[in-house]
């Protein structure tokens, strides 16, 4: 016979059964990884402690809640009755009864009033029990079977009253396909269920594409796109998307909710600094940061990860408060090498923080940085100089670069420095012209470092 063994988690015991090999006194235990065995244990019990009335009353309960919010048009409940992935307590009772009770299409066929759905219910109650027993290859499947047949139900539909619902049947897509996906690489199988939630949510997508009051929808839809694609790193899919939204006739971007605009300028921003165009990168970006809910910290940290470095790229410095407060230190040593116009430092930063800049994809637009770091120590050797000899302050020998990048511990010889003060000039980063015999940068006496405010160095 099998006993009761105590566990105790954070302070709230609960009972499990154990094996008999253990003692046969009752104790207390503290053990990492026990929770987790208990918890299935749990739920194994439930259900098979679960009667049979009581599991079809359950069966049946759900069946009317889904009945009356379609024929009430209740999208509240809807949104609800599909939030797998969250696990409200009235899906998990109704998992444990599926479990027990395992003639639920009997009872779905039997009404008018569900077998009408039955497309939708009969792969919902699947996903719902896979999900249930973390076979999650099986639930994804089932629930996308599931959505397909809601969203065409929803193209029947007049009006946009289950548009809640559908944004929580995108949502859960993405997120049961992602799950999904870490279930088959564990296996040791090629995730692919992301790569067919992406191919969902284009036709979902089309649906919403029309006239209509349904059309407010496209962006949510749009942005589960763009995760899954940044996901993927298939970004390059995003154009097709993008330009059905900024050039088709049907939608009016302003009339889109903002939470959704929001994160549509976010990710486009993202889009915009991969391609180096700095300019649209920042305008997107800002306008991302500007309309982010103020209490929504994380979001806000996660659009500064790249709106710094595009501030960066057109002379414009973050304030170091601002840095801690949103917890991007990483960012702390290369705003002071840029005011510095220390060189070594930057690398260093580049170096210590290399994977992480990689991984977000700014690595690149930081390493264009050097250019403005040269301009800087440029500008401070001629703010030294100036204050030595005023009337000769314009006229910068190769030789007193070298010395300064010595000093900072880089290597250069004259014919590198002179290839380094060639390209400033190019690109109007200094003002100025170069005398090749003499070795000197003749600097402009009229404004000889231009400033870089809104304007993006390639």
């Amino acid at each position: 016979m099998p006993f009761l063994f105590q566990v105790e988690k954070d302070a709230n015991p609960f009972w499990c059964l154990l094996p008999r090999q253990f003692p046969s006194k009752t104790k207390r235990l503290n053990l990492i990884g026990i929770h987790g065995i208990a918890k299935e244990a749990r739920g194994r019990m439930a259900s098979s402690y679960l009667s049979m009335g009581e599991a079809h009353r359950r069966v049946t309960d759900f069946l009317n809640r889904f009945s009356d919010a379609v024929s009430s048009q209740d999208a509240k409940s809807l949104c609800l009755i599909f939030s797998i992935s969250s696990n409200p307590s009235f899906l998990l009772s109704l998992s444990d009864a599926l479990i027990t009770f395992q003639d639920a299409s009997r009872v779905i066929r039997q009404a008018d009033r569900y077998s009408q759905y039955a497309d939708i219910l009969l792969p919902l109650f699947r996903a719902l029990q896979s999900y249930r027993l973390t076979n999650l290859v099986e639930s994804y499947q089932a629930f996308e079977k599931a959505a397909n047949a809601f969203t065409q139900e929803f193209r029947n539909w007049e009006s946009a009253w289950a548009l809640e619902a559908l944004y929580v049947i995108a949502y859960e897509t993405r997120i049961l396909a992602e799950k999904a996906d870490r279930e088959l690489a564990s296996n040791g199988k090629t995730p692919e269920k992301l790569k067919g939630a992406g191919s969902f949510l284009m036709k979902v997508f089309g649906v919403l594409a029309g006239k209509g009051s349904k059309r407010v929808g496209a962006l949510y839809v749009t942005c589960q796109l763009f995760k899954i694609y940044f996901k993927l790193g298939t970004v390059h899919l995003c154009k097709s998307v993008t330009r059905s939204i900024e050039t088709a006739r049907i939608f009016d971007f302003e009339e889109f909710p903002l939470r959704d605009k929001v994160t549509y300028m976010y990710y486009t921003g993202r889009l915009e600094v991969y391609n180096e165009n700095f300019s649209a990168a920042d305008h997107k970006l800002s306008y991302a940061l500007n309309h982010c809910n103020p209490w929504k910290e994380r979001n806000i940290r996660m659009i500064l990860k790249y709106l710094i470095p595009v501030k960066l790229s057109i002379g414009i410095l973050p304030k170091t408060s601002l840095l801690e407060k949103y917890n991007l230190t990483e960012y702390n040593n290369i705003v002071l090498a840029f005011r510095r116009g220390d060189l070594r430092l930057l690398r260093h930063a580049l170096q210590e923080h290399e994977d992480q800049f990689l991984r977000s994809g700014v690595y690149l637009v930081l390493e264009k940085l050097e250019l403005q770091v040269y301009q800087r120590l440029l500008k401070k050797i001629y703010i030294i100089q100036k204050q030595k000899d005023q009337n000769k302050a314009h006229q910068i020998k190769l030789d007193l670069i070298v010395r300064a990048l010595k000093w900072l511990e880089i290597d250069m010889d004259v014919d590198e420095v002179e290839c380094i003060m060639s390209i400033l000039i190019y690109k109007n980063l200094v003002k100025g012209y170069f005398a090749h015999k003499s070795k000197v940068v003749v600097l402009s006496k009229q404004d000889p470092f231009p400033r870089l405010t809104g304007k993006a160095i390639n």
